[in-house]
């Protein structure tokens, strides 16, 4: 398999070699691929209550009860960040 690395990506894994948490690029990308599976893995099994949640947020908003962008996106956060230190378990 050929890969080919966009110049921005290839300094971003310059970068993460350089701050020493890394040892070459081959350390990068599987780090970077494990990132994406744990999201992917995260969103698979939130995808129902994803939805529910952004229901009742419609519903809301149309009582004008919403929240604010920003608490919004703070509370996903929050809620990602337990998952994911619950997979580390």
């Amino acid at each position: 398999m050929t890969v080919t690395i966009r110049p921005d990506d290839e300094q971003l894994i310059v970068e993460a070699i350089r701050t020493g948490a890394y040892r070459n690029p081959d350390e990068v990308i599987a780090r970077a691929l494990e990132v994406l599976r744990s999201d992917e893995e995260w969103l698979d099994e939130s995808r129902s209550a994803i939805g529910e949640k952004i229901e009742r947020a419609f519903e809301q908003f149309e009582r004008g009860q919403a929240f604010s962008a920003e608490a919004s996106k703070s509370d996903m956060e929050v809620r990602k960040a337990a998952w994911l230190r619950g997979q580390q378990d």
